[in-house]
């Protein structure tokens, strides 16, 4: 079962990409904040709510996932926010495991497996699907 007031950051440049995700957080009832533009991604963060897990594509323009993640991980106020890679690339599934993301779903998501998936991360086990 997920707990009340779940939030979730999303961060995509690929709004039709972003979008899939939204709908399947919308139709759970979980809030969400959404950052396209990875240039500006630190200053947004301190805007935004401090989310329960993170949704971090891996190709975004201007900056990698992996340089994301690495800015994220060195936020004091994100420290124990499981960040989960998302991206349509399942051969980036290693190189994602070594950087240190803690998940990784491939994209497109699976809508019926999507809430059982965020229950494991939200338990700290990590999450391994490429579809």
């Amino acid at each position: 079962m997920l707990p009340e007031n779940l939030h979730v950051l999303i961060i995509d440049d690929n709004t039709t990409d972003a979008g899939v995700l939204q709908r399947l957080l919308t139709k759970m009832n979980i809030s969400f904040d959404l950052l396209f533009d990875s240039r500006s991604f630190q200053e947004d963060l301190a805007r935004v709510r401090r989310p329960d897990i993170i949704f971090l594509d891996l190709e975004i323009p201007g900056s990698s996932g992996y340089e994301v993640l690495s800015v994220i991980q060195s936020m004091p106020e994100y420290e124990g926010v499981p960040v989960v890679a998302y991206t349509a690339n399942s051969a980036q599934m290693g190189d994602a495991r070594k950087a240190g993301f803690h998940s990784f779903l491939g994209k497109p998501l699976k809508s019926g497996d999507f809430a059982e998936q965020l229950e494991r991360i939200l338990e700290n086990e990590p999450v391994w699907e490429t579809r």
